[in-house]
């Protein structure tokens, strides 16, 4: 995603639930940014804390909480190495395209989080100072990152599946990772059919690229300068604005959508049996959509819904093609519950 940089100068707050990874930009003005001292030994500190939470979660991921010490940390690497590689080449993918274009950007903040993320971490932010200045730019830019990662993330998640099993569906006490088109075939090509009573139970390495494919779908919602903003707005121009005015509602709908599924069914059967009887775990399965809509109205708030405009609003035939066949990835990834407890 991208958004102006804060005054205050230091990197944004993360822009999503689970990881994020995001190129900032774009101060109004074009006037050229003041010379600044280098920060990359705050990159280096901020992506080694971010090492250590993901691999404290892996831990956790891998069933070995309770191991002590040096040897339970590393033990978490089967989770912890692959989403470090996919938010890695999703960073760079945005850092690499952005020094070709010769577009001013910093090297990856990365956000270590090991107690409120799943996953040990809220992805990363690269600071982008000023305002990209064609779409041919723009596109390069902005889907760089998300195909970049999903060019780690698909062939890690078969690898994943390869070593999930496949049992029984739980009734309780379970996660259900959110499901999407592309996920779905991939599990199908894996494992071929799976009967409507059993379920993929997900080695540490497939959750890790699942959460790569949570990192790209979050961050391609056509809105701003989300990563989807940037390529819809090479694509169709001032028309993306209009659009976005509409994509802020998006999240609610999906609100709305999973309280009718899973809350509804809760108010119901504790209407009849009482609510001391009822679990309440599944109202987790609309928090997702509802901290993505917090945060969408707060980035509305702060740098609008218009996109910043181009000079040169001219995209290239080959880069209409990537355009258009990355804004279908986020289709393929959407996923309408992406997380719920059971």
């Amino acid at each position: 995603m991208t958004a102006p940089r804060p005054d205050w100068g230091f990197p944004p707050p993360p822009e999503g639930a689970g990881p994020v990874s995001q190129p900032i930009s774009v101060p109004p003005s074009d006037a050229p940014a003041a010379p600044t001292r280098p920060r990359w030994p705050l990159n280096l500190l901020l992506f080694a804390a971010t090492v250590w939470s993901v691999f404290e979660v892996g831990q956790a991921w891998n069933g070995h909480a309770d191991v002590p010490g040096f040897r339970g940390w590393l033990s978490g690497w089967p989770f912890a190495v692959p989403l470090l590689a996919i938010l890695l080449c999703h960073e760079f993918g945005h850092y690499i395209a952005a020094r070709i274009h010769r577009v001013p950007a910093s090297l990856p903040y990365f956000i270590p989080f090991p107690k409120l993320s799943p996953f040990g971490t809220f992805g990363a932010v690269i600071v982008m100072p000023k305002r990209i200045r064609s779409a041919n730019a723009l596109l390069d830019i902005g889907a760089a990152g998300p195909l970049a990662g999903m060019a780690v993330a698909v062939p890690v998640m078969i690898i994943g599946l390869l070593f999930s099993t496949v049992g029984p569906r739980s009734e309780s006490g379970f996660i259900q990772e959110g499901q999407s088109i592309l996920y779905w075939l991939l599990k199908r090509l894996v494992h071929g059919s799976i009967a409507a009573n059993q379920d993929v139970f997900l080695h540490p390495t497939a959750l890790a690229a699942w959460a790569g494919f949570l990192v790209t779908f979050l961050n391609l919602l056509p809105f701003g300068q989300l990563d989807g903003g940037h390529v819809a707005y090479a694509l169709l121009g001032e028309r993306q604005n209009r659009l976005a005015r509409f994509a802020v509602f998006v999240p609610l709908v999906m609100v709305a959508f999973n309280a009718w599924v899973y809350v509804r069914p809760i108010v119901l059967r504790g209407m009849r049996e009482g609510f001391k009887q009822q679990s309440w775990n599944p109202v987790s399965a609309a928090t997702v959509w509802l901290v993505t809509f917090v945060l969408l109205w707060i980035l509305r708030g702060v740098s609008g819904t218009d996109h910043p405009p181009v000079d040169d609003p001219v995209l290239s035939p080959k880069r209409r093609v990537v355009a258009i066949a990355t804004l279908a990835l986020f289709v393929l990834l959407f996923m309408p519950t992406p997380w719920a407890v059971f």
